[in-house]
């Protein structure tokens, strides 16, 4: 049976992303001078706002308890995952899973590595390595 077709607006493009933050110039030193994002501006005194192809990715010190948790995982799609992963390892982002492969499909195989920010977010890369098709 097909899906029902939706009735009035729909979600279909993400326009920004929350990230939650204990101490925000932390956050803002490591988005931008360790992972190496364009950072946008800031709105004092609880956000920072970077560019992430589009989707704009907003550092925030959380202003109610109930949004005081950790972020969703959010994957960075990368070309080379191995050459990242080694930058950001010598720049000392804290790994929790190295690169390697999660899936291989029929044109690419998909790698992901798992790591925290400053801020105990957890992050990923991930990268779709094309495959040698015969």
């Amino acid at each position: 049976m097909a899906a029902p077709i939706p009735i009035g607006p729909t979600l279909n493009q993400i326009g920004q992303i929350f990230v939650t933050a204990k101490d925000l110039d932390r956050a803002i030193a490591f988005y931008r001078d360790t992972l190496g994002m364009t950072f946008l501006f800031q709105a004092p005194p609880s956000m920072a706002f970077f560019d992430c192809d589009g989707i704009r990715l907003t550092l925030g010190v959380p202003d109610r308890p109930e949004l005081a948790h950790p972020a969703s995982i959010i994957y960075y799609k990368v070309d080379d995952i191995e050459r990242v992963y080694e930058t950001f390892n010598t720049r000392g982002v804290e790994f929790l899973v190295k690169p390697h492969v999660v899936a291989s499909l029929p044109t690419y195989d998909l790698w992901l590595a798992d790591f925290k920010d400053s801020e105990d977010n957890i992050l990923a890369l991930m990268s779709e390595v094309p495959r040698e098709v015969a």
